[in-house]
């Protein structure tokens, strides 16, 4: 092991003060202790919610690094013998800075606090049925929310509905034009059924701004198509907010106003784009819910994971593995609809997960659905083909040109994708271009990267006199909320516009679009931490869509290119992508999966009894 790992630049000043307090607070501190606390720290701030020490144990610190470096991690079991003769350190359930597991994953304390509250709540959810007493009922309702079936083969959809309706705790999955937003709207009319005439108090929640949005819209249009009683209709939900608004954040800390002690008052609460949700927010989310509510989660479960620590959407769906539901599951299923599906034998969780398959948006045929599937099974030269040979009309590849010469290969497409937003003299009709058109990047940094791809298009529209010749705040700004302010109502991920104020004599006004659709406006001094959204990372970009989509990689590997994030920035666009990258960067990207450790995945599917018993033990 190094013995100064604090001098080898790969640790934040946080990290390292951590790793000092746990060794003033520990009666054996020594240096194999230390370095696992400060890796435990970095190891949050880098997404994942624990250290696996198996991983890390005997190697390098910076594996990337030069050749020799000197700067190790102790083997496992030197290792292990410190952790566990440190006071610092705890068993699952102890009141301890740092718990250790069997499998010997080090978590900081909050975080593994964090995970078992949610493992906790899930099994019990899991591992019970919702009353059958209503089951000719379901079978009236489903059958006239669906037809009837046709008999021949499950709709995925009528089983999402039924699981929503049967289960406690729902998990329904799928890519975009899967029609989650229909099983949604035929989730609460199912629910408000059931209830006959009884309110149903169901919350409506997604991570962003932009998503409630896309939320609510989706509501409103379908629940107009359902064959529901005006009785029924007038009892939907129509208002969609943050998960951050519904559980009323307090100021100035990581908590909110409703929690285990002051829970929301609803009967169930539907996030959407839940793989944007993080272990600690999920985790709260769980903890302020009522014992009678259900909570069902809709998202994709091959896009990019939360920002912050954990991958829970991942994790709750045993991504890549194949599941069925039990023979139990089945059985009743068949006895409701007279429709057959798949059954066998594993953990309850798997009877609480949908996964939609039909894309009735990207078929059989579409370029961007063969090339997002392709880059779903991490076939990076498919993808390529396809990109390159596939169906024209919604999917093109370009190679990606020289940095000195990008300016010039971008010009035609930031005047064809802008020119209408900059032009617009209504707000609302403004917002409406905006949202046709956006350049996706990978990193944030470099040639490549959104901070100059952004300072590019400006120069572009600057030139063509779309946009005022100089400084920050001009007519047309697309801006994106970086820090939630709560004084002011803006959260991180909302979206406006620096626009002409008619009610100002013209002054610019920062206009943001609010979930019924209204505008309001800020003076741009006011606005909290926000940046130039021209061009915006692939992460900042989930919970959106656009008509078009460049996604712009960069022309070296780098960790933060993944299959993931390939695969999110290719399904923002509803009609065409292109990709602009090199073959071998592509290719590679295609091939690296996202890896955080954590405890939730293994507690959950049964490949960690020891998590599991210990959640169970203290129900």
């Amino acid at each position: 092991m190094g013995e100064y790992f604090e001098e080898s630049g790969l640790f934040s000043e946080m990290d390292l003060q951590f790793a000092r307090f746990i060794a003033r607070t520990s009666n054996h501190p020594d240096r194999a202790l230390s370095l696992a606390a400060a890796l435990a720290s970095r190891a949050t701030g880098n997404g994942h919610v624990c250290l696996d020490l198996k991983t890390v144990a005997g190697q390098p610190l910076d594996p990337d690094g030069v050749p020799g470096n000197p700067f190790a991690c102790p083997d496992l079991p030197i290792w292990l013998e410190s952790l566990q003769n440190a006071t610092a350190v705890g068993r699952p359930g102890d009141d301890a800075p740092l718990i250790l597991d069997e499998q010997h994953r080090l978590y900081l304390f909050r975080y593994w606090e964090y995970e078992h509250h949610l493992v906790e709540k899930i099994l019990e959810w899991t591992e019970k049925d919702l009353d059958r007493s209503d089951e000719a009922f379901l079978k009236e309702e489903l059958g006239g929310l669906f037809n009837g079936g046709n008999g021949s083969r499950p709709d995925w959809q009528e089983v999402a509905c039924f699981t929503a309706a049967t289960r406690k705790f729902s998990v329904i999955s799928g890519g975009p034009g899967t029609g989650k937003s229909t099983v949604v709207s035929r989730i609460l009319a199912l629910l408000a059924l059931q209830e006959r005439g009884n309110p149903f108090r169901t919350a409506l929640a997604a991570p962003t701004g932009k998503a409630a949005q896309r939320l609510q819209e989706a509501i409103r249009a379908g629940a107009g198509d359902l064959p529901l009683p005006p009785s029924i209709r007038e009892t939907l939900p129509s208002e969609a907010s943050t998960i951050h608004r519904l559980l009323g954040p307090i100021a100035g800390s990581p908590f909110f106003h409703h929690n285990a002690a002051n829970p929301l008052a609803v009967d169930g609460v539907i996030v959407d784009e839940a793989s944007m949700v993080d272990l600690p927010l999920m985790s709260k989310l769980v903890q302020a819910l009522p014992p009678h509510a259900r909570l069902i989660l809709l998202g994709d479960q091959d896009q990019l994971a939360s920002v912050e620590a954990g991958a829970v959407l991942g994790d709750l769906c045993d991504r890549g593995a194949p599941h069925f539901h039990t023979d139990a599951f089945s059985s009743r299923y068949y006895e409701v609809t007279g429709q057959v599906i798949p059954g066998g034998a594993g953990p309850a969780v798997q009877d609480s997960l949908v996964r939609l398959e039909k894309n009735y948006r990207f078929g059989r045929t579409s370029g961007i659905g063969i090339v997002s599937r392709a880059v779903n099974r991490g076939d990076g030269h498919e993808a390529i083909e396809a990109l390159k040979t596939g169906p024209r009309h919604d999917t093109l590849w370009v190679r990606l040109p020289d940095p000195q010469i990008l300016p010039a290969a971008l010009k035609k497409e930031a005047l064809s994708g802008y020119r209408a937003c900059l032009e617009a003299h209504d707000p609302l009709q403004a917002f409406s271009e905006l949202e046709r058109f956006r350049i996706l990047c990978a990193i944030r940094k470099g040639p490549f990267g959104v901070l100059s791809l952004n300072r590019i298009v400006e120069r572009i529209l600057r030139a063509e006199h779309l946009i005022r010749p100089e400084g920050l705040w001009y007519r047309g700004r697309p801006i994106l909320i970086l820090r939630n302010d709560y004084a002011l109502g803006l959260f991180n991920g909302d979206m406006g516009l620096i626009l002409p104020d008619r009610d100002s004599d013209g002054d610019l006004r920062a206009f943001f679009r609010k979930q019924d659709g209204s505008l309001r406006k800020i003076h741009p001094a006011r606005l909290p931490d926000h940046e130039t959204v021209f061009a915006m990372t692939v992460h900042k970009s989930q919970g959106s869509e656009f008509e078009k989509v460049i996604l712009l990689l960069p022309d070296q590997p780098s960790p933060v290119l993944t299959r993931e994030l390939i695969y999110t920035g290719l399904t923002r666009a509803r009609k065409k992508v292109a990709v602009w990258g090199r073959e071998d960067v592509f290719v590679e990207g295609v091939s690296r999966c996202i890896a955080r450790s954590s405890g939730l995945r293994d507690a959950l599917w049964g490949k960690d009894i020891t998590l599991g018993e210990s959640a169970a033990a203290k129900s």
